[in-house]
């Protein structure tokens, strides 16, 4: 009786609910939806990043997982520019939203309002894998440090153009060195894609050209707030500059990536201002001492020649300048007496000798031998010295003083 009963109650239920209109899908779903959206209006889910996509339009979309089950997200652009790190598949986030129901699907999903890895232990350790592998390539190395230049001319800052850090840091320039000309690279200091513009602004003050000093610089905030400046992409355009970097990142306690890699780290922006210009003042004064100490060395100088002049205009042979000149005077005479006979001497010498040579190269003239009966016998052209040089039949030619003979020899 029971049984029959309850399969009766069945039947007018199910004839109750055959008797209500039904819905149509979209009925449904928005009132899934209203359900869904009203229990759920702000949650935070902790899960694994997995299918990360970032659409043309800025706009992220991922899943969060765990062992057992997962989560559609969205993550709209406007929300996604306030990120401070990137993420990517296999990251533990936390999310922070609401339920949404996307109706075109008929699938619910987490509309992330914030998001930040699971704990800052995976970002530290993010940190020093990066550090140990660039110290392994050497990027870190002492060697490759550059100086800075002590004047510079021109300085770019690799910075926000609406935060603090950019007008503390103007101020100081202004007050220490009015002369300095800045240039002013803008780019975003964190969240997602700021590395990439970091890294791009080196690049284009290197193509830029004309600069003598680079300054990264940001203000001080979490790991996660300085997470751009400990990107691989900004270490690496830092190590390819031509142009010497310096690193003002966060407080003098924070170190990033970037620190390690630069020419030099700077505690804080405001202390990089210091370090990287002289102080005007400071110069004005040295020039000061410096030329009150040249002039005193000039006066100095000018003293003691003063003195020995004094000296010499006392002197002996300052005050008898004709009985010096005549001394000399006489002197020269005196040499060019010596220096008469000496040439003298030496041309008599000398035109003896000439005559005596004259003599003698008049003795040797064939000519003379000739006129004293002597006659030259030639063969060929050639003087005949010895009668054994001749043999018969040879034909030659005989000189004598009045002429020339030709004859056979017999």
């Amino acid at each position: 009786m029971l049984e029959g009963k309850s399969a009766l109650d069945a039947e007018l239920s199910y004839i109750s609910h055959m008797s209500v209109p039904p819905l149509s899908v979209s009925e449904l779903t928005r009132k899934i939806k209203q359900i869904l959206e009203s229990g759920f209006p702000s949650i935070t889910v902790q899960g694994e990043v997995s299918n990360f996509k970032r659409h043309s339009s800025g706009h992220l979309y991922f899943t969060l997982k765990d062992a057992s089950a997962q989560l559609p997200c969205v993550l709209w652009r406007s929300r996604a520019a306030g990120l401070r790190f990137a993420p990517e598949d296999g990251m533990s986030v936390v999310a922070a939203g609401r339920i949404t129901v996307y109706e075109v699907r008929g699938s619910y999903q987490l509309d992330v309002q914030s998001m930040r890895p699971a704990g800052l232990g995976e970002l530290q350790a993010a940190f020093e894998a990066l550090k140990a592998a660039l110290a392994a390539e050497g990027l870190f190395d002492a060697d490759r440090k550059r100086p800075l230049p002590p004047f510079p001319k021109r300085i770019a800052l690799v910075t926000s153009p609406t935060g603090a850090v950019l007008q503390d840091m103007k101020n100081v320039f202004r007050r220490r060195y009015p002369a300095l000309e800045l240039i002013l690279a803008p780019v975003r200091v964190q969240g997602a894609g700021a590395a990439a513009e970091i890294a791009a602004a080196i690049d284009d003050v290197n193509a830029f050209g004309g600069v003598d000093l680079l300054v990264l610089a940001r203000g001080g905030g979490s790991l996660e707030d300085l997470w751009a400046f400990n990107e691989e992409t900004v270490a690496r355009a830092i190590a390819r500059s031509r142009i010497p970097v310096v690193s003002a990142v966060g407080h003098e306690t924070d170190f990033t990536i970037a620190d390690f890699t630069a020419d030099l780290r700077a505690p804080t922006p405001s202390a990089a201002a210091e370090l990287v210009v002289p102080d005007a003042r400071a110069l004005l004064e040295s020039v000061a001492d410096s030329w009150y100490r040249i002039a005193q060395a000039v006066r100095d100088s000018i003293g003691r020649r003063r003195e020995r002049v004094g000296a010499l205009v006392g002197s002996y042979a300052f005050n008898r300048p004709v009985d010096l000149l005549r001394q000399h005077s006489q002197h020269a005479d005196e040499l060019l007496r010596s220096l008469h006979r000496i040439a003298g001497h030496a041309v008599a010498l000398t035109a003896s000798r000439q005559g005596s040579l004259a003599q003698r190269l008049r003795a040797l003239d064939p000519a003379l031998a000739l006129q004293r009966g002597y006659a030259i016998v030639r063969k060929g052209g050639t003087v005949v010295g010895s009668a054994a040089l001749l043999r018969s039949g040879d034909g030659v030619a005989i000189e004598f003083r009045d002429g020339r003979v030709r004859s056979t020899i017999d």
